[in-house]
């Protein structure tokens, strides 16, 4: 069965195409500028013919969304492409994950669901590196132990240079050294390793709290760029929430 699967997140969409369990295609664009339902329409359908997907072959959407204003208009177009209803799932769709409070973010629920999935029997920490880094627990038998949210490295690095008068705009990545020699490897430095070590400290204290090794997964927009720089990171995987958002919709 074929499904398109779409994470609305607050700084980018991210469309998954799967093929049963494997997702085959991956896109994203801009969350802002909001589109109308017809912007999106075409825009949709331009990416359709970039990626040789044919809406009819196409069996089921599903939509998971942190936005609720752009729930409405996706899912207009959705009905306009394929002539069917998407399939909306959050933090209430059924699933063996036990979620302990039903305010959670429909993101944070779809990682729990595709960590417990994808890794049986070990206790896991999903980091989501997005617009919030968050890093969420949960146990062997699919219980959420907990979650911590902290401004994303994106968001702060923007607040940063909107706040001040001289520093520049820069490309987040490792710097050659820790000790910058110039304002931007001062920022890079601070960036990378500054959120490495929350990062890192982050999974420290949970294992301690938990009383256990968790299996590590990385998610999110800038994971890539802190994967390489900690052993304490066991596997990154950017569709890790698409995934989780496919197995709570795959049977509704």
């Amino acid at each position: 069965m074929n499904s398109i699967v779409i994470n609305v997140g607050n700084s980018n969409i991210r469309f998954g195409l799967f093929d049963d369990d494997n997702c085959d295609v991956s896109w994203v664009i801009n969350t802002k500028p909001y589109r109308t339902a017809d912007e999106l329409y075409v825009q949709m359908l331009m990416l359709y013919q970039t990626y040789k997907i044919e809406p009819r072959e196409i069996d089921k959407v599903i939509i998971g969304s942190v936005v609720p204003q752009l729930t409405k208009v996706i899912s207009a177009a959705i009905r306009k492409i394929h002539d069917v209803a998407p399939v909306i799932v959050d933090s209430t769709t059924p699933s063996v994950v036990q979620a302990k409070s039903k305010s959670r973010g429909t993101d944070i629920f779809a990682n729990l669901v595709a960590a417990h999935m994808l890794y049986p029997g070990k206790k896991k920490i999903v980091l989501d590196f997005g617009t919030a880094l968050t890093a969420s627990c949960i146990s062997e038998t699919g219980e959420s132990l907990g979650v911590i949210i902290a401004p994303g490295i994106i968001t702060a690095l923007n607040s940063l240079i909107s706040h001040t008068a001289q520093l520049p705009e820069i490309e987040l990545k490792k710097p050659k050294t820790v000790l910058g020699l110039d304002t931007v490897s001062c920022m890079q430095s601070g960036m990378v390793y500054g959120f490495l070590g929350m990062v890192e400290g982050f999974i420290d204290r949970i294992n301690d709290e938990v009383n256990d090794d968790c299996f590590v997964i990385a998610t999110g927009g800038v994971s890539h760029v802190y994967k390489p720089l900690t052993d304490k990171i066991h596997i990154m995987d950017r569709l890790h929430t698409l995934k989780g958002l496919y197995f709570l919709g795959k049977d509704l």
